[in-house]
């Protein structure tokens, strides 16, 4: 059982004396780790994502369209980032992952996805540039999904740069579900660049006729979470099944995640069988399935010092659960499940390491934080 032992804080500002949300100190006995919730930013608009700046600055993503600048004492600058491309925000559309490059402090490059404008609705886009000031230099759009409709949700949207020179980029299928078993669509799967773009020569599809050479695989519904595995360097994601079925898996090239085919979530309202079932021949079976959903999104490894207790354990955001779910592996499997934070801070829409080792939370609210679970001081 989580126990809680709640601080009020007090600031002083001219005079005036301020209590806090208790939620800033508490101190949480959990499984394995004790450790303190601080919330550090506050105002900010359906946040989605946070790269951390080698200076100290944070970059934040809002889902309507704003890129935000907080500074190294997690004071949010008023003024949005200016240069990015179009994004049409609107309903599960806007601004999603935003990732720095791995030879960050050599090139400079911020890679980041949104759903973009064009022929027929929207899609979902990968661009890069470099900041400076406030401004989003040389920006390049790297891809931009083909197949764009009116429909405003299952956008995936989350990025990954490898040591390899290589970017993911997760697709949703747009909220049609027959999309994702399609080779010759973007849509429900993930796509494979070089960093700079172009499509690697090894892609699964890349000589087959008819197909998209981006796709490195098929089947996603709608993959909102994505980290590499620092043993294997595989990489990891997870997606939202429909009622049910949420899903982890690991991502492997031209493998069939199985949506709409197979799936382990039924009908909406209705519980009927979607597909064929929960397995078939030649299709992927997920690591970890979530029944009733959790709707997750953001994920990261645990791979550090500072919480000691939680090293090599999986850390994934839940929107519908309101939780940080950890996940204690051995292998490649599942082996233990802790909900923490329920009921406490909202919708965890991202889930980062930061350099300092701490696990930082963004939640997905109209008037959303930025948190960090650090050690507690004794």
């Amino acid at each position: 059982m989580i126990q809680l032992k709640k601080y009020y804080l007090f600031l002083i500002v001219f005079g005036n004396v301020f209590c806090l949300n208790p939620a800033l100190a508490q101190t949480i006995n959990s499984e394995k780790q004790s450790f303190r919730l601080v919330q550090l930013t506050q105002g900010l608009e359906n946040p989605w994502s946070v790269a951390f700046l080698p200076d100290g600055r944070l970059l934040i993503t809002e889902r309507p369209g704003r890129l935000r600048i907080v500074n190294p004492d997690y004071t949010l600058d008023p003024k949005p980032i200016a240069g990015l491309p179009e994004i049409a925000a609107g309903g599960q559309g806007g601004l999603f992952d935003v990732v720095l490059h791995p030879q960050y402090a050599k090139n400079g490059w911020i890679y980041f996805a949104y759903s973009a404008p064009g022929p027929g609705g929207t899609g979902t886009a990968l661009a890069r540039g470099k900041l400076v000031d406030h401004q989003m230099t040389q920006v390049q759009v790297l891809f931009s999904m083909e197949g764009k409709t009116r429909s405003t949700q299952h956008f995936g949207g989350r990025i990954v740069l490898d040591d390899a020179g290589f970017v993911y980029l997760t697709l949703g299928d747009r909220g049609d579900k027959g999309r994702a078993q399609q080779a010759n669509d973007h849509a429900g799967s993930i796509i494979r660049l070089h960093d700079d773009g172009r499509i690697p020569k090894d892609n699964p599809f890349v000589n087959v006729a008819g197909t998209k050479p981006e796709k490195f695989t098929l089947g996603n519904r709608n993959v909102q979470g994505a980290a590499l595995n620092p043993k294997t360097g595989e990489l990891w994601t997870h997606e939202h099944g429909p009622q049910g079925g949420d899903e982890i898996n690991i991502i492997k090239s031209a493998r069939n995640y199985g949506w709409p085919i197979i799936t382990y979530g039924v009908n909406y309202g209705l519980g009927t069988k979607i597909g064929e079932g929960t397995a078939k021949a030649g299709l992927e079976q997920p690591l970890y399935v979530w029944t009733p959903s959790i709707a997750p999104s953001g994920m990261a490894f645990y791979n550090g010092d500072a919480l000691p207790n939680w090293n090599t354990n999986l850390f994934v955001g839940a929107l519908r659960a309101g939780a940080l779910v950890r996940l204690e592996l051995q292998g490649n499997k599942v082996v233990h499940e802790e909900r923490l934070l329920q009921g406490t801070i909202g919708r965890i829409r991202d889930v980062r390491v930061g350099p300092d080792q701490s696990i930082y939370l963004l939640t997905d609210e109209r008037a959303g934080s930025l948190y960090r679970l650090e050690p507690v001081k004794r």
